[in-house]
């Protein structure tokens, strides 16, 4: 990647990619709600999209590696994602729902994942805050997270297909004028068998698994809390407010990056992060009014932005530089894929036949035994810390 990038285009990549990302993450189960899907059902919707992600992200990110480009698959990605999602909005029943989501999934769950590989990289090749250029999509997700919180609230939640379209246009206007990696003539043309070099790092595939008893609890937040903040008596307009507050702490967050995170203690901070996310699913389970759960947003910061940015930069270091983008899929496969669908299903389900203070008791005793492990890892990993 040249020196040259310019990291405006790219700050604003990230920046529309998560104003459009916020309306499906924040959104769509109220959308799935008031089409008459269950909280099982609307599980199941959100189960696909990660189970589709496992298989898109290593898939496209293997691509980029081995055409040696990033701005090309991104284009191509966004466009299936606008195409496809016209089709998902359209449909009324659970099995077009499901099917339609497939395939919008496949196309806009790599887009996050590639953005933040070219961050990343260009992070580190500038010798800059990864934050730094991260904060942007947080920026992005709490402004479009309150004011499109406020837009549903008025004219109703039905009315997200189309925010969501023009803002996702305006990614795909974006996407044509970020600059492309740029890679030296002598470097090895990545082949299929060469992904057994990731399968073979244990440090790597050790860490994916125990990061996710982590994710798990964080994706089956992103899944209900805007359910779970109605089920206490808030509405539309609140669920906004709760994202605004929770993607302002985690803007911070990044954008400070520089000032506390520490390359050499990434797992010290991955560890951090994972108590205090059993700190904030304990307070979540003890909640009786939306306030309360708003006040706890105030911590999102403080898990997702520290275990994020600090497994991000740790994952990086562990992998080769040739496999960064499909490493970097991976990761983000198991982070947001993986996780997702048991998060999902498992919620979904928790939801329907208990409550929303029973999930979030579940999600604080996951994270205490993920807690134990990274403590564990941390101890016997094999590599530089």
């Amino acid at each position: 990647m040249s020196k040259t990038t310019d990291l405006r285009k790219l700050k604003m990549l990230i920046f529309f990619f998560h104003v459009t990302n916020t309306i499906i993450i924040s959104f769509l189960p109220l959308y799935l709600k008031f089409k008459g899907l269950s909280g099982t059902e609307i599980g199941w919707v959100l189960a696909v999209g990660p189970l589709a992600s496992i298989i898109s992200q290593p898939f496209w990110g293997f691509l980029s590696d081995k055409y040696r480009t990033v701005k090309w698959v991104l284009i191509m990605t966004i466009i299936g994602m606008l195409i496809f999602s016209i089709l998902f909005f359209q449909m009324n029943e659970l099995i077009f729902i499901l099917f339609f989501a497939a395939f919008f999934y496949f196309f806009s769950s790599p887009v996050g994942a590639l953005g933040d590989s070219l961050a990343q990289r260009q992070a580190d090749l500038l010798n800059i805050s990864f934050g730094s250029i991260r904060t942007w999509g947080s920026i992005g997700f709490a402004l479009s997270s309150l004011f499109i919180g406020q837009l549903l609230d008025l004219y109703g939640v039905e009315f997200m297909r189309f925010p969501y379209l023009i803002f996702g246009t305006i990614l795909l206007v974006v996407a044509f004028q970020i600059d492309d990696i740029k890679t030296t003539t002598h470097e090895q043309t990545v082949e299929l068998k060469d992904l057994k070099i990731l399968v073979k790092n244990k440090p790597f595939i050790y860490f994916l698994l125990i990061m996710m008893l982590i994710t798990i609890t964080h994706r089956a937040n992103d899944s209900f809390i805007g359910l779970f903040i109605t089920e206490l008596g808030g509405n539309e307009s609140l669920v906004g407010i709760g994202w605004f507050i929770a993607l302002v702490s985690e803007a911070l967050i990044f954008a400070f990056a520089y000032l506390w995170f520490k390359r050499d203690r990434a797992l010290f901070f991955i560890i951090l992060a994972s108590i205090l996310y059993t700190i904030r699913w304990i307070l979540f389970a003890l909640s009786t009014d939306p306030v309360f759960v708003l006040t706890g947003q105030l911590l999102h910061g403080l898990t997702f932005g520290i275990f994020y940015l600090s497994s991000l930069d740790y994952v990086t270091r562990i992998i080769p530089n040739t496999l960064k983008s499909t490493g970097h899929l991976i990761f983000y496969s198991v982070f947001f894929g993986v996780s997702g669908i048991i998060g999902s299903i498992g919620g979904g389900l928790l939801i329907d036949h208990f409550s929303g203070n029973h999930l979030y008791f579940v999600l604080g005793l996951m994270t205490v035994i993920g807690t134990v492990l990274l403590i564990v890892y941390k101890l016997n990993v094999k590599i530089s810390k």
